[in-house]
């Protein structure tokens, strides 16, 4: 977890940076074979050179990026989580629970969608 150490130190209130600190670890502990990376000082964790999911922070939530393929796959899940959404990602409020359920079938669904995927981005 090491590789998130300078971003997870960018995050002001203590609270945020615990959540996403503590959801990370979730994903690279679950998910053992996943490549933590940074890149547009984003944390994302890939599989063999493609992305999987990606997170960052805002003011009032964590946003959560499974690709646009992602989200209109789960995009009833989400919504019977509580949580908003774009095509892009969906916002995990600060104040409220993380659905782990939610994003263990998003990153599964991933690797096995993108398993003969090649590119980092689907196109």
């Amino acid at each position: 977890m090491e590789i998130f150490g300078k971003y997870l130190a960018g995050i002001d209130n203590p609270d945020h940076r615990d959540r996403t600190e503590e959801i990370l670890a979730w994903v690279a502990d679950n998910f053992p074979n996943l490549e933590p990376q940074i890149k547009w000082n984003t944390p994302m964790f890939s599989n063999h050179g493609t992305f999987i999911i990606g997170f960052s922070t805002a003011k009032h939530h964590l946003s959560v990026s499974p690709e646009e393929v992602g989200i209109s796959h789960f995009v009833d899940d989400i919504v019977q989580a509580g949580y908003s959404a774009t095509k892009g990602l969906f916002r995990i409020p600060w104040n409220e629970h993380v659905n782990y359920e939610l994003l263990e079938k998003m990153i599964e669904f991933n690797i096995q969608d993108k398993a003969e995927y090649t590119n980092f981005w689907r196109k």
